[in-house]
């Protein structure tokens, strides 16, 4: 089975949209960059990098130090499909970080959205 689309883009070309999403709400390119280290264990170095070489979201995700236990306790629906339910792997830690943008984006404390 061929791989979904999204596994093969480059982080670096979907994380303006992340930012854009914060920004509109009021909300930080600092709070975006806190989000993603909290989920996926970089370092903000070590993110900035993954950026600059335009990994993929399969990449990005096999390399990243330490995928946060609490990322489990993210649910919710996101593009019409429960965060929880999804099967594959790598389109559910996609999904995780998804949501933790809308979460951001519609205004929640970090403390929640980081589940605290």
């Amino acid at each position: 089975m061929a791989k979904h689309k999204i596994f093969t883009m480059s982080v670096a070309s979907v994380y303006p949209h992340y930012v854009t999403k914060a920004e509109k709400k009021g909300r930080t390119k600092t709070e975006v960059d806190e989000i993603i280290r909290w989920l996926t264990g970089y370092s903000q170095e070590e993110l900035q990098a993954q950026l600059e070489k335009q990994a993929d979201f399969e990449t990005f995700f096999a390399e990243a130090p330490q995928l946060n236990s609490s990322r489990a306790l993210i649910k919710g629906v996101i593009c019409g499909v429960r965060v929880e339910d999804i099967e594959e792997p790598t389109m559910q830690e996609i999904r995780y970080l998804d949501k933790l943008i809308d979460e951001l984006a519609k205004g929640k404390a970090m403390e929640k959205i980081l589940r605290r």
